[in-house]
Protein backbone atom coordinates (compact mmCIF):
# COMPACT_ATOMS: atom_id res chain seq x y z
CA UNK A 1 0.00 0.00 0.00
CA UNK A 2 2.91 2.56 0.90
CA UNK A 3 4.85 1.70 -2.27
CA UNK A 4 1.62 2.30 -4.27
CA UNK A 5 1.09 5.77 -2.32
CA UNK A 6 4.84 7.17 -3.08
CA UNK A 7 4.87 6.29 -6.69
CA UNK A 8 1.17 8.04 -6.24
CA UNK A 9 2.90 10.88 -4.71
CA UNK A 10 5.52 11.08 -6.94
CA UNK A 11 3.88 11.72 -10.44
CA UNK A 12 1.62 14.21 -8.21
CA UNK A 13 4.72 15.55 -7.35
CA UNK A 14 6.23 15.84 -11.34
CA UNK A 15 2.63 17.46 -12.38
CA UNK A 16 2.30 19.98 -9.98
CA UNK A 17 6.01 21.59 -10.77
CA UNK A 18 5.00 21.01 -14.22
CA UNK A 19 1.87 22.78 -13.91
CA UNK A 20 3.63 25.44 -11.89
CA UNK A 21 6.04 26.17 -14.28
CA UNK A 22 4.06 26.45 -17.31
CA UNK A 23 1.44 29.23 -15.92
CA UNK A 24 2.15 32.51 -16.54
CA UNK A 25 3.21 35.05 -14.10
CA UNK A 26 1.21 37.58 -12.58
CA UNK A 27 4.02 40.22 -14.27
CA UNK A 28 4.77 38.88 -17.19
CA UNK A 29 3.96 41.23 -19.57
CA UNK A 30 6.26 44.11 -21.32
CA UNK A 31 5.32 46.67 -18.41
CA UNK A 32 5.50 43.96 -15.85
CA UNK A 33 9.42 43.64 -17.14
CA UNK A 34 9.94 47.42 -16.04
CA UNK A 35 8.06 47.60 -12.92
CA UNK A 36 4.64 49.57 -14.58
CA UNK A 37 2.39 47.00 -12.77
CA UNK A 38 -0.12 49.63 -14.57
CA UNK A 39 -3.07 48.24 -12.29
CA UNK A 40 -4.81 50.37 -9.50
CA UNK A 41 -5.89 47.48 -7.28
CA UNK A 42 -3.90 46.82 -3.89
CA UNK A 43 -2.86 43.55 -4.87
CA UNK A 44 -3.11 43.15 -9.32
CA UNK A 45 -5.99 42.34 -11.08
CA UNK A 46 -7.23 39.01 -10.98
CA UNK A 47 -9.04 37.75 -13.94
CA UNK A 48 -10.98 34.22 -14.49
CA UNK A 49 -9.69 31.17 -12.97
CA UNK A 50 -8.29 29.25 -15.72
CA UNK A 51 -7.55 25.61 -16.41
CA UNK A 52 -4.26 25.80 -15.33
CA UNK A 53 -5.32 27.74 -11.97
CA UNK A 54 -7.85 24.71 -11.36
CA UNK A 55 -5.23 22.40 -12.32
CA UNK A 56 -2.74 24.02 -9.93
CA UNK A 57 -4.78 23.46 -7.01
CA UNK A 58 -6.14 20.20 -7.71
CA UNK A 59 -2.62 19.09 -7.92
CA UNK A 60 -1.73 20.89 -4.73
CA UNK A 61 -4.69 19.37 -2.67
CA UNK A 62 -3.61 15.89 -4.03
CA UNK A 63 -0.16 16.51 -2.86
CA UNK A 64 -1.12 17.35 0.36
CA UNK A 65 -3.50 14.72 0.98
CA UNK A 66 -0.57 12.06 -0.24
CA UNK A 67 1.64 13.93 2.19
CA UNK A 68 -0.42 13.63 5.14
CA UNK A 69 -1.27 10.03 4.02
CA UNK A 70 2.51 9.30 3.98
CA UNK A 71 3.30 9.99 7.41
CA UNK A 72 0.58 8.54 8.89
CA UNK A 73 1.27 5.14 7.57
CA UNK A 74 4.81 5.89 8.73
CA UNK A 75 4.19 7.05 12.13
CA UNK A 76 2.26 3.90 12.57
CA UNK A 77 4.60 0.39 13.72
CA UNK A 78 3.93 -2.14 10.98
CA UNK A 79 3.32 -5.53 12.28
CA UNK A 80 6.56 -7.89 11.45
CA UNK A 81 6.18 -11.39 9.68
CA UNK A 82 7.57 -13.12 12.41
CA UNK A 83 6.12 -11.44 15.02
CA UNK A 84 3.12 -13.78 15.21
CA UNK A 85 5.41 -16.91 15.21
CA UNK A 86 5.56 -19.10 18.25
CA UNK A 87 9.49 -18.52 20.05
CA UNK A 88 11.45 -21.52 19.60
CA UNK A 89 12.32 -23.70 23.02
CA UNK A 90 15.11 -22.78 25.25
CA UNK A 91 17.77 -25.56 25.58
CA UNK A 92 18.64 -26.87 28.52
Amino acid sequence: MIVILVVLHVVISIFLILVVLVQQGKGADLAGAFGGGGSQTAFGSRGATTLLHKLTTTFFILFVLTSISLAIMQAHPRSSIMGNTPAAPAKK
